[in-house]
């Protein structure tokens, strides 16, 4: 018998803009761009304003033939109105399917093959580059460009004006929406998700969106077409929590925004924290008005956390992790403060949401789950996604009766918290958790903004390393720096940008392992290859 009762909180993505309006409608959203497709809605605009643009978006929509349970692939350049669309075809009982625009042409082209020819709205960027070979005839019933007519294709903007259409609400455990996976390990997933699995997740993050007791801005740089990003914009829209999103979190522009918005909640991706510690000496102070940090989508370094809370010049600012995965959302969460940050294990996650998450560690090997013996990570959630589109067999493989084993393995303490070693994939028989000797050696060595370690061609550890200004790494400082650890080969160094990356920022390690394993000769530390 399940002990995580069936959620009866529901979130209608089609209709939570235009439902916080009547209440809320004054609240706002600032971009750091315009969106590509409406570029005369300005950088700010009001909920109520959002809310129309949503419905007139979807009027266009079914005026270009979109119809209800549709599958509609989102896939074009980055910009807020990848939200929006995926907004508007909710509101016509379409089902969004979201696809980063870092996904490559081929990748676009095997998704779409088995979705069994969707409608695609993208751009003209897309279709004159990755998407110019593809057989969109082929793989699509129809085409729809936001920036601009292309062969094949019909401009969004040339529906304007099309017939009002009332908005459709789908059964609760429906299709809703798609995302996709991180894709670490290869063609990504198509993850199902129902108004009732996202409302589960809007129910976790509402939790913690009530402590925020200022009417302060959230300024937010995350991937447009990740299902974390739905709920938290639900719940911000109903709490009514001024907003600012951001395309471009480069350290110039991150620093930029927060100086002129000084929010006080930041989220970004792990990796994006740690490569923008630079503004940290910033003399405008950026991080000074923030009061809660918010981390997920992946392991964040300890060492990283107290930084930035050390900049923020708030009475007590705490700076929240939270693990969880695609498909089932927010699991496990832990706040760090600048009390805890530097004495806390970078591995421990902290503890599941009483009556929405549970977990629970399941041997392997035959050997109880503990830091030696790492055990099987099992979550069960009310927010557990209805599978995977086309691959039922896949998802079905990873369920236990209620329980979703997602692929990390760990233990639980003596007080019960949840700590992380490693995904399974990335296990490396020689070291406890990679992700362990990576916080260490980032704490040791500041000169580093990332550290990355993989299997090498001989299943060694091999680590990947990349430096502020690119500078070479001291091989000296590094061997004392590891002296305590297990044997590893001497670092690799890559420019940041050399990293393959996830839509969230994520290192693709097995993708990395590859690449460098391929090559004849990997270019020793202090050369960049």
């Amino acid at each position: 018998m399940l002990r995580i009762p069936k959620n009866k909180t529901i979130l209608n993505l089609g209709l939570m803009a235009e439902e916080a309006a009547v209440r809320y409608g004054a609240n706002t959203i600032t971009l750091d761009e315009a969106m590509d497709a409406l570029p005369e809605a300005g950088r700010r605009f009001t909920v109520a304003r959002f809310a129309d643009l949503v419905a007139e978006t979807a009027n266009r929509l079914w005026a270009a033939g979109v119809r209800t349970r549709d599958h509609v692939v989102i896939h074009k350049t980055n910009s807020f109105d990848i939200t929006l669309f995926a907004c508007a075809a909710a509101r016509i009982g379409a089902v969004p399917v979201m696809l980063s625009a870092h996904l490559d042409g081929p990748t676009v082209e095997a998704l779409l093959r088995r979705l069994k020819r969707p409608a695609l709205l993208t751009d003209a960027a897309k279709l004159d580059g990755e998407l110019a070979g593809a057989p969109l005839a082929e793989l699509t019933s129809l085409v729809l460009s936001a920036t601009g007519a292309r062969p094949g294709a019909t401009a969004l903007a040339d529906l304007a004006g099309a017939p009002v259409r009332p908005a459709v609400v789908l059964d609760p455990d429906e299709p809703a929406m798609m995302t996709h996976t991180s894709g670490t390990t290869g063609i990504p997933k198509l993850v199902v998700h129902s108004s009732r699995s996202i409302g589960a997740r809007y129910l976790w993050q509402d939790r913690v969106v009530r402590l925020l007791r200022k009417r302060e801005a959230v300024l937010m740089h995350i991937s447009y077409v990740h299902s974390r990003l739905y709920p938290g914009i639900g719940v911000l829209l109903k709490r009514n929590k001024p907003m600012v999103f951001l395309n471009d979190a480069s350290p110039e522009r991150l620093a930029d925004a927060l100086v002129e918005h000084r929010p006080g909640v930041l989220e970004t991706h792990p990796n994006s924290f740690l490569e923008c510690e630079s503004i940290l000496d910033d003399p405008r102070r950026p991080i000074s008005s923030v009061r809660f940090f918010n981390s997920t989508f992946d392991a964040i370094h300890p060492g990283t956390m107290h930084k930035f809370l050390q900049a923020s010049e708030r009475r007590s600012p705490v700076f929240l992790q939270v693990y969880g995965q695609s498909e089932c959302g927010p699991l496990i969460a832990r706040p760090y403060t600048r009390g805890n940050v530097l004495h806390a294990d970078g591995r421990c996650q902290g503890y599941p949401a009483p009556g929405i998450t549970r977990y629970r560690l399941v041997p392997r090997n035959g050997q109880p789950a503990t830091r030696e013996t790492p055990g099987y990570i099992d979550v069960s959630t009310a927010g557990r996604a209805l599978g995977y589109y086309g691959e039922e067999e896949r998802f079905q493989q990873q369920v236990h009766g209620e329980w979703w084993r997602g692929g990390d393995v760990g233990y639980r303490t003596k007080w019960g918290c949840l700590h992380l070693l490693d995904r399974e994939v990335d296990v490396i028989p020689t070291i406890h958790s990679t992700l362990e000797v990576e916080d260490v050696l980032l704490h040791r060595l500041p000169e580093l903004t990332e550290l990355v370690i993989v299997p090498g061609r001989n299943k060694e550890p091999l680590p990947v390393v990349c430096t502020r200004g690119d500078a070479p790494i001291d091989l000296d400082r590094w061997r004392a720096a590891v002296a305590d650890q297990a044997a590893m080969a001497d670092p690799v160094q890559l420019r940041l940008d050399e990293l393959p990356r996830t839509a969230t920022a994520k290192i693709k390690r097995l993708e990395l392992a590859s690449r460098l394993t391929a090559a004849r000769e990997p270019q020793p530390a202090g050369q960049l290859c």
